[in-house]
């Protein structure tokens, strides 16, 4: 893994961002290999949004499907924020306090609830609490 983090940083400095994204798609892909979800959901969305910005069409479709197809079996879709964010529901923050503590605005939290229950197809805080009580999700 140092080595791709390594060729990462030298394609920054080439300033060569689609080969910099591909180099982020693999430490995301290790990452996985190596059970550390978090890490590589950071990777993979990071490398997706760079994928986006040069407008890498099927990059991006096939970095979205890495993502959504998140080794956990409990991601259920979500971005890593989306995760972080159902974490900190399940162990009973306000938007106010998750807000503060990810340092977004509180409507961005809303926007992120939003998602969530959409994506875990529930209608209710509580609901997805429990979704992430019962998914392991903490």
């Amino acid at each position: 893994m140092p080595a791709l983090r390594r060729a990462w940083q030298q394609w920054c400095e080439l300033d060569v961002p689609y080969e910099a994204a591909r180099t982020r798609v693999l430490i995301g892909l290790a990452c996985r290999a190596l059970h550390d979800e978090d890490s590589a959901g950071m990777e993979l969305d990071a490398a997706r949004r760079a994928f986006v910005q040069l407008g890498a069409g099927p990059d991006t479709a096939r970095v979205q499907a890495l993502i959504g197809s998140a080794g956990t079996g409990h991601a259920a879709g979500l971005s890593p924020r989306e995760l972080d964010v159902l974490r900190l529901v399940a162990a009973g923050k306000s938007n106010q306090l998750i807000a503060a503590e990810l340092v977004i605005s509180e409507r961005t939290v809303e926007r992120h609830m939003s998602n969530i229950f959409g994506k875990l197809g529930v209608g209710s805080r509580t609901a997805a609490a429990a979704y992430a009580f019962t998914h392991g999700i903490r």
